[in-house]
């Protein structure tokens, strides 16, 4: 391990303080060796990332009730910053607004260097599992972001982070009907989708396509159980 902190995570650790935070301790992963901050951020700086799914009203209570219960905060979020003043989480939005519902004044943070991380929300985010539409919305919103700051880059290169190809098309048919009967749908795409190649800007013009395909499939099936019943 490196015996001096990299001057991201320097800069990074005097952006805290200045920000109004603590910062706890500067340490590598024992994984990947990546240096990192434990810390103390101002709530108010904290927000969940713009990709996130929505908050599930009965599981902050669940927590809110779990901390007040324990009568102590012991689970850190991640986060990461896209610029001065602002911090994302991209695990640990809900047990940020259990905070904000305790009135705390600063929730304990691991906080990442690398703002890429945000873009895993997927595989970090283990708080409560997602159902599909969770997922789907998710991984629609990461790539919307993806389309306006890494253009070039191609779905492949997301891969992990989508976790599987047919979550960007059910996304697409999710993001204009919430109701969309995306489980009867997805063992057939999970097994016919692929990850497209080409810039993502491209591959966004043939996801719409597929999604356009699976709502008119869709319609045809609600017309035929409309005349059955």
């Amino acid at each position: 391990m490196s015996k001096e902190p990299s001057k991201q995570a320097t800069a990074l650790a005097e952006q805290v303080e200045r920000d109004g935070g603590q910062v706890l301790a500067v340490y590598q992963d024992p994984v990947g060796e990546h240096w990192q901050l434990f810390c103390l951020l101002p709530l108010d700086k904290v927000d969940a990332t713009p990709y996130q799914r929505d908050l599930s009203p009965a599981h902050v209570k669940r927590l809110t009730e779990a901390v007040k219960k324990v009568g102590r905060f012991v689970d850190p979020i991640v986060a990461v910053s896209p610029s001065p003043g602002l911090y994302w989480t991209p695990n640990g939005n809900h047990r940020r607004a259990v905070l904000g519902k305790l009135k705390a004044r600063y929730v304990p943070a691991i906080l990442v260097a690398e703002r890429d991380v945000a873009f895993q929300i997927l595989a970090l985010n283990t708080e409560k599992t997602h159902n599909l539409k969770e997922k789907s919305l998710e991984v629609i919103r990461m790539y919307r972001g993806l389309l306006e700051e890494q253009p070039k880059a191609s779905e492949e290169d997301y891969a992990f982070q989508f976790e599987s190809p047919h979550f960007i098309t059910l996304g697409l048919l999710y993001e204009t009907n919430g109701r969309f009967a995306g489980g009867a749908f997805a063992p057939i795409l999970r097994r016919v989708d692929g990850f497209l190649k080409g810039t993502l800007p491209n591959a966004f013009e043939e996801r719409q396509e597929r999604a356009a395909s699976v709502r008119e499939v869709d319609a045809l099936l609600a017309g035929v159980v409309a005349k059955l019943k």
